[in-house]
């Protein structure tokens, strides 16, 4: 009989193991159906942040779902004696959720926590020489993306990325789409993908287009993607996130097929919304 009963409670724990991610979106979908962004949250992101602004009705609507969740699910944190206020959540929180548009609950799995700081901070940094002295020293930094799961931002500087819409600088959609990256487990420039088979395109496409930057940026060529992005594969990967819902017409014809490659991994077009 315990027996029994034991060989039931292992079965019934394995199908619910297996089936959790589908039970806990159900469970999401039931606890945020009647949650909406309310009149005084949607004027501020129209006046705050120009995509939402541009977007279309059905996206726009599917932006404010996601970011409901993603305001409940995520824990923000203010350092540095920086006061957060709903207001400044609710910018992250959108920027952050625009790269996901399309992508369904659980965003951004293994990001736990924001920390915002009121401007550009000093944060620890160890370095070797060729002669493998080690050295400490603080550096001047903007925001960070580590893989455990915290983000660090400056409030100052996600305030200019969405006050000039059109330079290809936002601070916000650079540290999340390290953080799609570093959701492989390792962080290369390679997210996720749908399918096993995409990785070869992605790999050929993304290669050619990281080394292209490079040649353009030691040559003085021009190129539309920030200097910055060649820097290493890491980086081009969230330069180019960047370059691609800030300056999208310019992409493509600067680069038609990383442009189409972006297309199809985010899942959206952002020239519709140009």
């Amino acid at each position: 009989m315990v027996n029994g009963l034991l060989i039931l409670a292992l079965i019934a724990f394995v199908a619910v193991y297996w089936r959790w991610p589908v039970i806990q979106n159900r469970l999401w979908q039931k606890k945020y159906r009647d949650y909406r962004l309310d009149d005084k949250q949607k004027s501020l992101l129209l006046r705050c942040m120009p995509i939402y602004q541009r977007m279309t009705d059905s996206d726009r609507e599917k932006l404010e779902r996601h970011i409901v969740w993603f305001l409940n699910e995520k824990r923000f944190i203010g350092c540095d004696g920086l006061q957060l206020n709903d207001a400044m959540k609710l910018i992250v929180a959108a920027d952050a959720c625009v790269l996901v548009l399309n992508k369904p609950w659980p965003l951004y799995q293994n990001v736990k926590e924001i920390l915002l700081y009121p401007s550009a901070y000093y944060a620890p940094q160890t370095s070797r020489d060729n002669a493998g002295l080690v050295s400490y020293h603080n550096t001047v930094r903007q925001g960070e993306s580590w893989p455990g799961g915290t983000l660090v931002l400056s409030w100052h500087d996600v305030l200019e990325g969405n006050r000039l819409p059109s330079d290809g600088h936002n601070l916000v959609f650079h540290e999340f789409a390290h953080q799609l990256d570093q959701e492989t487990g390792k962080t290369t420039g390679t997210p996720l993908l749908a399918k096993q088979t995409d990785y070869q395109q992605w790999g050929r496409v993304f290669s050619r287009a990281y080394n292209q930057l490079k040649t353009h940026v030691a040559y003085n060529m021009p190129h539309v993607i920030h200097s910055y992005g060649a820097t290493n594969e890491a980086e081009f990967f969230a330069v180019v996130t960047e370059t691609f819902l800030e300056k999208p017409a310019e992409l493509r014809h600067y680069d038609p097929e990383i442009y189409s490659l972006l297309v199809g991994y985010y899942q959206f077009d952002p020239i519709k919304w140009h």
